[in-house]
């Protein structure tokens, strides 16, 4: 069958299944029999069981259920709501006050979770009344978290980067790296905003609060060593070359577990909660990515991807078109997948005409991230706007209204990150060069 017919066929066998509620997971593998069924004569059977366990008997992958357990711990113990009243005297002098201890704070959880769902979670369920009790604007205050909340893919240890190293073979340690510079300049420029939108429209902003001592802004600072500890134990040991992404994540658990402990806010029914919550999230994930294992391998049968590769090469298209066109591609498929199935979804597909066109697949990974956090803040399906649903009882497409700048700031980042790649290849080429 040609691929002309091929590719519509499973098309409608992909959206039909994922319209009809079937999960992920089994959509994919369905996708990837008809595939099979279609293009081959090969053994269904025995090329899906090879493949699906080949795909989940990745060491790399066992850092997947740690940094999701650590996320988990930090959601149920005391040492979030410590980080953010660590945070709050520190940004009271800036334009915007304590809208900046959104941004901040989802940036230092996003250090120590990689999960977009559990910073915003876990920073909104703080932030938001106090915000609100104390007369920030409504709209800045569920924008800013919205967008901020993003910062849970892309600022390492990310947990979709484990997804895309471990589905391209890529460096996990090599895309923690990559993730910080446009994680830096995704912070700036969401404060950046915050700060305009703040001088713009002084008669929004609440009267200003009592100036804090330099003792408190001491004790504030003491609030944050738990956290601050536990990214440098983490991300330190990383990039020092003393443990592998794997053992890292290993060292952040028992970290989290030894620092909840201490401070006496993580009890034994907090425990096997978080214990239970990572167990499930991380058998989800991994459904996902043996689906989408099966169905690469099914791809490669039919010669789409080799023959998408082959039609870019001969359209003479250019780096910035290409990037263009996959950013519009990725922000419609956002609408209706999360982020981590859209990158094992994609990734058979698209990776070999980026590659074609002479793409770094480390700089591909950031990209691919900062675009599918778009589709955290994009109805009908944004995780990240559910999240802050059932925080605030407001309803998706409004919340969606007041995320929009900063989906428009997203989108900014990605072009200056597409101008500018050195953003994020600096850092890996420096430090692993050595």
């Amino acid at each position: 069958m040609g691929i002309e017919i091929l590719a519509p066929i499973l098309l409608v066998v992909l959206f039909g299944c994922l319209a009809l509620g079937l999960w992920v997971g089994f959509s994919l593998i369905a996708v990837g029999l008809v595939a099979m069924l279609l293009a081959t004569t090969a053994p269904v059977g025995l090329v899906f069981g090879t493949k699906v366990w080949g795909a989940l008997n990745i060491w790399d992958l066992t850092a997947l259920p740690m940094f999701i357990w650590m996320g988990e711990i930090l959601f149920r113990s005391r040492l979030s709501s410590d980080m953010f009243a660590g945070l709050a005297p520190l940004t009271g002098r800036l334009p915007g006050r304590l809208l900046h201890a959104n941004i901040f704070g989802c940036a230092l959880f996003a250090a120590v979770s990689g999960s977009s769902a559990a910073t915003t979670a876990t920073i909104g369920r703080m932030s938001v009344p106090e915000l609100l009790g104390r007369g920030y604007d409504e709209r800045m205050v569920i924008g800013t978290l919205a967008g901020s909340g993003t910062f849970g893919f892309l600022i390492p240890p990310s947990i979709i980067m484990i997804v895309y190293g471990a589905a391209t073979e890529q460096s996990i340690a090599r895309l923690f790296l990559a993730g910080i510079g446009p994680g830096l300049l995704l912070a700036v420029l969401f404060s950046g905003y915050t700060a305009v939108w703040a001088l713009t429209h002084r008669g929004a902003m609440p009267a200003e609060e009592p100036k804090t001592s330099l003792g408190e802004k001491l004790r504030a600072i003491a609030l944050l060593g738990p956290t601050i500890l536990l990214i440098v134990l983490v991300i330190g040991s990383i990039y020092a070359g003393l443990a592998s992404p794997t053992e890292a994540a290993v060292i952040g658990v028992l970290g989290a577990l030894l620092l909840s402990w201490l401070g006496g806010s993580l009890g034994a029914q907090a425990a096997w909660d978080s214990l239970r919550g990572a167990t499930i999230t991380t058998c989800m994930i991994s459904f996902i990515l043996a689906g989408a294992a099966f169905l690469t391998v099914a791809m490669g049968y039919t010669g789409i991807p080799r023959a998408l590769a082959a039609w870019i090469g001969t359209q003479g298209f250019s780096t910035y078109a290409l990037l263009a066109a996959l950013v519009g591609f990725f922000i419609v498929l956002g609408m209706f997948l999360d982020g981590i199935s859209i990158v094992v979804l994609t990734t058979s597909v698209i990776l070999p005409m980026v590659l074609a066109a002479g793409i770094d697949p480390i700089w591909f990974g950031v990209f691919l991230v900062l675009v599918v956090e778009m589709s955290q803040i994009t109805p009908p399906v944004g995780f990240n706007l559910f999240v802050l649903q059932s925080i605030t009882g407001r309803g998706i497409f409004e919340i969606a209204r007041f995320a929009f700048p900063f989906f428009l700031l997203l989108v900014l980042a990605t072009a200056i990150l597409s101008v500018f790649p050195e953003i994020a290849l600096w850092l890996p080429r420096t430090m692993l060069a050595r």
